[in-house]
């Protein structure tokens, strides 16, 4: 197994966003390749976010915002799980 150091799980964590033990599982898979590590980890957030994809999100928020002309306007709805 090829040793991680920990200025590169950093990068890695700063160019994606993901915790810290799941970059260097990425790095650790792809033996250090950065680009190979990011990949990984965007499929793996995919196959995450596809097991949550049926589940209902019961509460949230709803919000708008109407513009001086009365004929344009703004909403977004916010739905989460908890």
């Amino acid at each position: 197994m090829t040793e991680i150091s920990a200025a590169l799980v950093k990068e890695l964590r700063d160019r994606t966003g993901t915790g810290m033990m799941d970059c260097k599982r990425a790095l650790q898979e792809t033996n250090g390749d950065m680009e190979a590590a990011i990949v990984l980890l965007r499929e793996k957030g995919m196959a995450s976010a596809q097991k949550r994809a049926d589940r209902a999100t019961t509460e949230g928020l709803v919000g708008y915002r109407l513009a001086d002309d009365p004929q344009k306007g703004t909403m977004v709805a916010v739905g989460c799980e908890t």
